[in-house]
């Protein structure tokens, strides 16, 4: 199997990695115009571009762009690089089977996301109350983790107030690099959390990493509107964007192409 077909098989099935191709080569480049390099995630890689050190280069690449979720053109050494990535659909990790969960499991599905659902109660954490789901962890924070995973395209959100669950959840999540950790509750709640963590001995400039109070400010009430909330504020930090009014912002809307291109005209 080529090693593009290989990554097509990567893409179907829903995996990471990333291939890097020689576009094109300035004369006396070591580089092969045509050449593949194969890197999926974990490190796991098969082909060459025709120069070791080189291939170090791709790899590093290939390394920063699957888990950035972009493809990019890159020059080195004289040789044009082209990087194409392959990731699965973002994770969102709900921590509490509450009524804000189930209105943000829907509205990550309608985004295209999986979203999880935890919580060590057996009579809330249901397939019933939670039918968008990707999968329900009837159990505590290290069991949900060590089943479900966490990397760096993990996103956390604590919806609960209650300190054993909670507590549990950001302690893992800020042992390891997902890619954003948010924390329901009032300025109180999160103060007296602070707290607590710091007491556990999380070093305070851990706990930056928090995004608390959740969500962006959308000064919704309802579930349905702090769903939206705490949805648009991870799409934002997914595409490296502050959330704000696009009327109010500068520079591109979209960074690649425009979404109203092909739209047909209405004269």
């Amino acid at each position: 199997m080529s090693l593009q077909s290989r990554f097509a098989a990567v893409e179907r099935e829903h995996g990471r990695g990333a291939l890097v191709t020689v576009v094109a080569a300035e004369p006396g480049a070591t580089a092969v115009v045509g050449a593949k390099l194969l890197v999926i995630a974990g490190g796991a890689c098969d082909g060459s571009l025709g120069d070791p050190e080189l291939d170090a280069h791709a790899r590093a690449y290939a390394e920063e762009l699957m888990w950035a979720e972009r493809s990019e053109l890159r020059e080195v050494h004289g040789a044009s690089l082209f990087v194409d990535f392959a990731a699965p659909p973002p994770r969102l990790i709900l921590f509490g089977a509450v009524d804000f969960a189930a209105a943000l499991c829907r509205m990550a599905r309608a985004a295209g996301w999986h979203p999880y659902v935890v919580d060590p109660r057996s009579r809330f954490a249901t397939r019933e109350r939670f039918p968008d789901a990707e999968d329900i962890v009837v159990g505590w924070p290290r069991e949900a983790f060590d089943r479900i995973g966490i990397d760096r395209a993990t996103y956390i959100a604590v919806l609960t107030h209650d300190p054993k669950l909670d507590d549990a959840a950001l302690g893992i999540a800020l042992d390891g690099e997902p890619a954003y950790i948010g924390a329901m509750g009032s300025r109180r709640a999160q103060a007296k959390r602070r707290e607590r963590l710091l007491e556990a001995g999380v070093p305070e400039s851990e706990l930056v990493r928090i995004a608390a109070p959740i969500g962006l400010d959308l000064g919704g009430l309802t579930a349905e509107e702090t769903a939206l909330s705490i949805m648009a504020e991870v799409v934002a930090v997914r595409n490296g964007r502050e959330g704000g009014r696009l009327a109010h912002a500068g520079g591109r809307i979209h960074d690649v192409g425009d979404a109203s291109a092909g739209e047909p005209s209405l004269q």
